[in-house]
């Protein structure tokens, strides 16, 4: 079966591809369901992480992604590849990049793909060495490459397009997009003083590059590389601004800010091609939640931007890896932009698809100390809920999911004395605890709440807010109930929707 998947793949590179096969089969076979998730886009077996490649070519969505198929662990990085005609339905693809070059032997690290007027589907991604040829123990030496295909499957590589500067540390994920005939590229870079930075290229035929020019650096000196970078356009009332999403390395937490061994942000500013971006905006997190990074942009065939990240950790391993799985994407995410420059991100509208069992339970009075059942034995959900706060006397009223009978579950609720709403890990069942939150204001409050086998994806008021982590259950059947602490609660609505699977030939 390998040498059908890839029989149009470069042959340097089939070998390799066909190795990587038949090792994330082998560990397919070993692998534990009890939360692998429904509703979300993970590997069929071994590490995921950073989304990469996103694009709409030949009548389906592409979502490529960084990938270990030998284990469940960061190493040996692949890009594993999945595909849809709706965004709804999903199925698994050969992987599609191997390492297979002395450019990229240890690893074909994070990109962007770009449609040619050719017709080609042409990825961007950075081809990684270690110094010593072991681990980055003693630095890396990154390159910008260059694969091409006629059919999103088999790539062909065509090599480096962008060298390593002399003296870089890191120099990698290249976002690339064409404005005013002219094909641009942005990197994460650590400068030569330590410092965070994305760098701007361009080229007229995609193969000859040009530096062009710092075009961001961040002001924080903590900051010592830029991750994944993305620069697009978004309308408001006054026109286009451009909004750079980001994930800076060695910021320290600071209140709610900065939580996570990694995070995500943006700032939003001014460009045009030729001139420096204008920062508008201070720097704010894109999710509020424990694992949410590397969230990259594509605009879709209707004009919506639509975005996926990451839910993993570097830094602490997930409970899956035992099961010989570890992360997945968040949902699709369209994104738009306010008068006020903050950035909204909702999931998609066909998502809506996936919801089956639903139940309208309306208006009603929570008393004070309730605990009422919406939803028993539950696989994969999603809850709508709006709250007057106004007319609210709870100091906290919410959502206990994946809750099970010996006690464990994870709470999504609004904290009337922070004026937050969090999402509480402290009794989930499994893997890290503690807690995140996002602000919220107003006296009505809405929240949507998309519950898979492992994680819990929040949306506060319409995406103004998100906030995104992994929960690992407990074992036993699982339910979602509605309660309220130390006073009532004024419904608006509520609705429950059990939702099915995302891939092919699993409803």
């Amino acid at each position: 079966m390998p040498d059908l998947l890839h029989a149009g793949a470069s042959a340097p590179m089939r070998e390799h591809l066909e190795r990587a096969e038949t090792a994330r089969g082998r560990l397919r076979e070993r692998r534990g369901d009890r939360w692998y998730p429904r509703f979300h886009i993970a590997a069929p077996a071994g590490w995921i992480n950073d989304p990469n490649g996103l694009s709409y070519y030949r009548g389906r969505y592409q979502v490529y992604f960084q990938h270990n198929p030998f284990a469940a662990e960061h190493d040996s990085m692949h890009w594993g590849h999945v595909s849809s005609s709706d965004l709804v339905t999903w199925r698994h693809d050969p992987i599609a990049l191997a390492p297979s070059t002395e450019e990229d032997r240890d690893g074909v690290y994070s990109g962007s793909a770009v449609v040619s007027d050719d017709g080609e589907l042409v990825v961007f991604f950075t081809g990684n060495r270690w110094c010593n040829g072991a681990d980055d123990a003693d630095g890396n030496l990154q390159v910008q490459c260059m694969a091409v295909s006629r059919d999103g499957i088999a790539f062909e590589k065509r090599g480096v397009v962008v060298d390593r500067p002399e003296g870089i540390a890191h120099f990698r994920d290249p976002k690339v997009w064409r404005t005013d005939g002219v094909w641009h590229m942005i990197l994460g870079v650590c400068s030569a003083d330590d410092r965070g930075e994305v760098w701007l290229y361009t080229s007229r035929d995609m193969r000859d590059w040009e530096f062009d020019r710092v075009l961001f650096r961040d002001p924080d000196p903590a900051a010592f590389m830029l991750e994944c970078p993305d620069l697009f356009p978004l309308p408001t009332s006054e026109g286009d601004k451009w909004v750079l999403l980001y994930c800076p390395m060695g910021t320290k937490p600071s209140g709610y800010l900065a939580r996570n061994g990694h995070n995500a942000g943006y700032v939003v500013g001014d460009w045009a091609p030729g001139r420096d971006f204008e920062q508008l905006t201070d720097y704010l997190p894109l999710d509020w939640g424990g694992q949410y990074y590397a969230p990259q942009t594509f605009e879709a065939p209707d004009g919506r931007r639509i975005a996926f990240a990451w839910m993993g950790s570097f830094t602490a391993p997930l409970a899956s890896e035992e099961d010989g799985w570890s992360g997945q994407l968040t949902v699709p995410r369209v994104l738009s932009l306010g008068d006020d420059l903050r950035l909204r991100s909702r999931p998609v509208e066909e998502l809506a698809g996936l919801r089956t069992e639903s139940l309208e339970l309306g208006s009603f009075e929570l008393a004070a100390e309730e605990d009422r059942v919406l939803l028993e034995r539950v696989d994969a959900a999603e809850v709508e809920l709006e709250l007057d706060l106004a007319a609210s006397a709870a100091e906290r009223v919410g959502l206990a999911v994946n809750k099970t009978p010996g006690g464990h579950e994870t709470l999504v609720a609004y904290d009337d004395l922070a004026r937050r709403v969090i999402l509480d890990r402290r009794r989930a069942g499994h893997g890290d605890r503690g807690y995140r939150s996002a602000p919220c204001s107003g006296d009505r409050l809405t929240l949507r709440v998309l519950v898979d086998r492992a994680s819990v994806e929040v949306f506060v008021n319409d995406g103004a807010e998100a906030i995104t982590s992994f929960a690992f259950p407990a074992e036993g059947p699982r339910s979602i109930e509605l309660y309220a602490e130390s006073g009532s609660a004024r419904v608006t609505r509520l609705a429950v929707h059990r939702i099915v699977s995302i891939w092919e030939g699993e409803r």
